[in-house]
């Protein structure tokens, strides 16, 4: 009777773990069936567009791991990873030593990824009859030897200068091309915190110039040429013009799991296709 009943206990035992595995969801794509996995991306404006659109065609492939995007500015987002508070950096310039430095102290072995070309576009408000600038000129506005736009032919109109602040990317690519290194910004020039800060109060103040990344470019503001070239993708490709420069997203060593899935995402076909869409430039065949 005794082995009757403990056949019986064993059979019942078995018949539950069979139901509790019919209950479980097959394992998806992304990992192994686990809990679902947290990708942390912080950094440029200027590549959040890419980021953000990516991940969202990403997310619909792979459902079980989550993205997060924020743009805080190339600087935050750089020292973001170094402090492993994100798994990738967006960022509109190369990193400098001391934050590679600085970096490797922490055990953070950081390397670049080459997403997506980029051209600094020169934006002024659409009433604006300026239609181009030369490279001495904006440095004069932006070192306040030019006040007003009847200095170049334009309307008695006071020029309203408009930056990025210190932590930007796009602030120190346009610092190294256009101010060069050790050169003052005017004191009154005003400062935005995103690509998309300057577009809008560009786009709302008739005297103002600014610039921002090619991705953010659309009707609601006038872009000028510079030293007599349009930045566009033909025009950054063949170098013609000036103020270019590479987007990129750090990682920690190179990529691995989840992280590697959407770095080789981005730069796969489709995810290249994404970078074109958003208005960059793709450095990868998107066919």
């Amino acid at each position: 009777m005794k082995r009757n009943f403990l056949l019986v206990m064993t059979l019942v035992v078995v018949f539950i773990i069979m139901l509790s595995g019919c209950g479980k969801t097959a394992p998806q794509e992304g990992n192994s069936g686990g809990s679902p996995e947290n990708i942390t991306l912080n950094g440029s404006t200027t590549v959040f567009p890419i980021a953000q659109k990516a991940a969202e065609v990403f997310m619909n492939k792979y459902p079980d791991i989550n993205i997060s995007v924020r743009g805080t500015g190339s600087g935050n987002g750089i020292a973001a990873l170094i402090n492993g508070i994100c798994d990738i950096a967006d960022a509109s310039r190369p990193m400098k030593q001391s934050e590679i430095d600085k970096a490797k102290t922490n055990g953070i072995d950081p390397v670049e990824n080459i997403i997506a070309k980029d051209a600094i576009a020169i934006v002024v408000n659409l009433d604006n009859p300026i239609s181009e600038i030369s490279h001495a000129q904006l440095k004069k506005i932006y070192t306040g030897e030019i006040t007003n736009w009847k200095e170049l032919g334009g309307p008695d109109m006071k020029i309203v200068p408009i930056t990025r602040d210190s932590s930007s990317g796009t602030f120190e690519i346009f610092e190294e091309k256009v101010l060069g290194k050790g050169v003052e910004m005017v004191s009154t020039a005003v400062v935005q915190g995103s690509n998309q800060a300057i577009k809008t109060t560009v786009e709302k103040t008739k005297g103002a110039i600014g610039y921002i990344g090619l991705g953010y470019v659309d009707s609601s503001v006038k872009v000028l040429k510079y030293d007599g070239v349009v930045p566009s993708k033909e025009t950054v490709l063949s170098g013609e013009y000036e103020i270019s420069r590479p987007l990129f997203m750090y990682t920690d060593g190179e990529p691995q799991g989840a992280v590697k899935k959407f770095i080789d995402f981005v730069m796969s076909p489709e995810g290249q296709t994404i970078v074109e869409q958003v208005g960059y430039i793709a450095v990868k065949p998107t066919k």
